[in-house]
């Protein structure tokens, strides 16, 4: 999940910021979160410290009345979070050149005029970071979308070990290493998506990334949590 993390000084247009946000991923249906929101730089650095493996859109003023500018701030974010998205919302337009001296990589930087246009800046940030997100630096990781109620969540394929037919009428089960997802679906169109998986059975479609065991005798393979499938006579040359 992508969350998002705020810093702006004036507790008015911090208020405003966070109900775009908000308003933005709950319309789009986003697998995304306010996460924190502070007018405090050193607050946003400590929160990010202890996330491990944080991966955050960033909505900062640049001058956050703090002996840490949004710009230092930003830097240190970056020691943290490499592949975070930050954006810069501050009147201050004339210090726009300052992210490539702080090399911070800043995805926009949008100018407090009229709250349309930043309503409709932060919106865009917001949308372009969320379909960045599901792919990493090199281009290559590969993500599984899926919808639980109102939400469209994203999961990394590499962490999916299985799917399985659902004794609920159009469902799958989605078996995670510590974990289990049940969503409207059907193994062929997964099957017909991603190259990752096998279908071993017809009410199994398993990653081949994830096999401990064959058991040909017995036609089972076992996966790396140890949980079972079934597999068919046809399917066992192959596998």
């Amino acid at each position: 999940m992508l969350s998002v993390i705020i810093c702006e000084d004036d507790w008015k247009q911090r208020q405003k910021l966070e109900q775009y946000v908000k308003n933005y991923i709950m319309m789009e249906n986003l697998d995304m979160e306010l996460a924190f929101s502070t007018g405090n730089p050193t607050e946003v650095l400590e929160y990010v410290k202890s996330n491990p493996k944080f991966v955050g859109l960033y909505f900062f003023d640049v001058d956050l009345q703090h002996e840490m500018s949004g710009l230092t701030l930003a830097a240190e974010i970056r020691k943290y979070d490499d592949l975070g998205k930050i954006v810069f919302v501050t009147t201050h337009g004339e210090l726009s050149y300052l992210t490539f001296t702080y090399k911070v990589e800043a995805m926009d930087y949008i100018i407090k005029d009229t709250q349309e246009t930043i309503q409709e800046r932060v919106c865009e940030c917001i949308r372009i970071a969320h379909e960045r997100s599901l792919n990493d630096r090199s281009g290559k990781k590969s993500f599984f979308k899926f919808k639980t109620g109102d939400t469209v969540r994203s999961i990394d394929v590499n962490d999916v070990l299985f799917f399985e037919s659902s004794i609920s009428s159009h469902k799958v089960i989605m078996h995670l290493e510590n974990g289990e997802e049940e969503f409207y679906g059907a193994l062929k169109d997964i099957e017909d998506q991603y190259e990752e998986f096998y279908r071993c059975h017809k009410s199994y479609l398993i990653n081949k990334n994830h096999i401990a065991e064959v058991q040909k005798k017995e036609r089972i393979v076992e996966m790396s949590n140890g949980e079972t499938c079934l597999v068919s006579v046809r399917a066992m040359k192959n596998l």
